[in-house]
């Protein structure tokens, strides 16, 4: 295998009624992928309940998190990251609609320490 490089600032997919998802490196039990969002939020019934463990660093925009049983949604800015563990329940309450909210998200098997 060969060095491989890019730009995650580059070759953005248009706005659109979908996130864009790009992955950006995957082995067994981990994949690295760019998620582009544009105003797009989860469906107010779902929540996500992943088998595995996602890091994930907002690179540009904004964007507010939900978690099942906090009253209290998060938000994030450029540079805040957040550890969310296999199974808990969260959702995308809202990304901003304004610029580009980039996405790096590292999902890992595992248990956490």
């Amino acid at each position: 295998m060969r060095p491989a490089q890019g730009n995650l600032f580059e070759m953005l997919p248009l706005a659109s009624a979908r996130e864009g998802f790009d992955a950006l490196v995957t082995a067994p039990g981990l994949k690295v992928q760019r998620i582009v969002s544009r105003g797009q939020a989860s469906p107010p019934d779902l929540w996500y309940d992943q088998d595995w463990n996602e890091w994930v660093l907002l690179v540009s925009g904004s964007a507010g998190i939900a978690f099942e049983g906090e009253v209290d949604m998060r938000s994030l800015r450029a540079g805040d990251h957040l550890l969310i563990p296999a199974h808990c329940r969260h959702r995308v309450a809202w990304t901003d609609d304004a610029a580009p909210t980039i996405w790096l998200a590292v999902h890992f098997a595992g248990v956490l320490e």
